[in-house]
């Protein structure tokens, strides 16, 4: 592998994608990885993570969110571009934007591989994503399949994600065809990201707990889980804006939801006050960050999340 790799770009779900294919070509390498969240580094971290290891000959060090790195930590990365250890790979991860971009252009100069992560608008871009994806997961989809789901999804990659992971652990194997979207779409296929999302957002603790017990053991990565609970909030922020006399089908293009969306959204919204979405929203984050190893448990983050989220339903 090279000694860097660059993952540049704000859709958060071909990040997500770029990073999970990385992180298990340096398994497969046997790696001691690191992974530091560039928010919570203090200074020394870098430099320790980076210096030689007693315990293995090969190691990689994940730098997520790389355009918060504070000021006083960012010598310890411009020290290591300039005489990079070639038993080691280092990942960045950048949003993009001006913020760190002196320490980006720094890593640029380097010439890294780049995995370029910008916004996907286009349909058929968006129906080439969907396609790695069930790929990634070593299955296939029909064409119509495919256009099924982004047409439902398509605004949102990272429910995307969320449902492709459902689908393929849930269908049978072969092709996946319109007529399994649509079952999904109906509900009757095993509990996903999303059934735990509306368990919690119900304020429903013990439905929500059995929910992600069912996720997990049917596949469900926990990233896809706080993924889809963080999907719903901002659904219900997006619809907390909007008159109520108007129709879902008026608001759909308006919102970038689809209308059954905004109806369930309303439903739910009856029972949240700004101040608590708020808050759920920063308990998600939370949980989003550990799951994605900021914690030793990233089920137990999970948990602790619901609870404290299903606390501020006020039904």
């Amino acid at each position: 592998m090279n000694s860097f790799y660059l993952i540049l770009g704000s859709e958060g779900a071909l990040s997500d994608r770029a990073l999970t294919k990385l992180t298990a070509q340096l398994h497969d390498e046997k790696c001691e990885i690191t992974n530091l969240f560039a928010s919570d580094v203090l200074v020394g971290d870098i430099a320790d993570a980076l210096a030689p290891s007693l315990f293995s000959e090969r190691r990689a060090l994940i730098i997520r969110d790389l355009q918060d790195l504070p000021e006083d930590s960012k010598d310890e990365i411009t020290r290591y571009l300039d005489s990079p250890d070639p038993s080691t790979t280092v990942v960045f991860v950048h949003k993009g934007g001006v913020k760190g971009k002196g320490l980006l252009d720094a890593i640029k100069k380097t010439k890294p591989e780049l995995i370029a992560c910008d916004p996907i608008k286009k349909e058929a871009e968006k129906e080439e994503f969907v396609r790695n994806l069930f790929l990634d997961l070593k299955r296939k989809a029909t064409p119509g399949a495919i256009s099924a789901l982004v047409g439902a999804l398509g605004n949102d990659l990272r429910e995307l994600q969320s449902a492709i992971s459902q689908i393929a652990a849930d269908a049978p194997s072969g092709t996946i065809d319109e007529i399994m979207i649509d079952k999904f779409h109906q509900g009757r296929i095993e509990t996903t990201g999303f059934d735990v999302a509306d368990a919690t957002l119900d304020g429903n603790l013990s439905s929500a707990l059995i929910a992600l017990r069912s996720a997990l053991e049917t596949g469900t990565d926990p990233v896809m889980i706080t993924s889809a609970i963080a999907s719903s909030l901002r659904s219900l922020a997006k619809v907390s804006g909007v008159n109520r006399a108007v129709k879902s089908f008026e608001l759909a293009g308006q919102l970038g939801m689809a209308p059954w969306q905004i109806d369930k959204a309303r439903r739910q919204l009856n029972n949240w006050s700004p101040a608590q979405i708020a808050d759920a929203v920063g308990a998600i984050a939370l949980a989003d960050a550990e799951v994605k190893g900021a914690a030793s448990d990233p089920i137990y983050a999970l948990e602790k999340a619901l609870t404290r989220i299903t606390s501020s339903y006020k039904g």
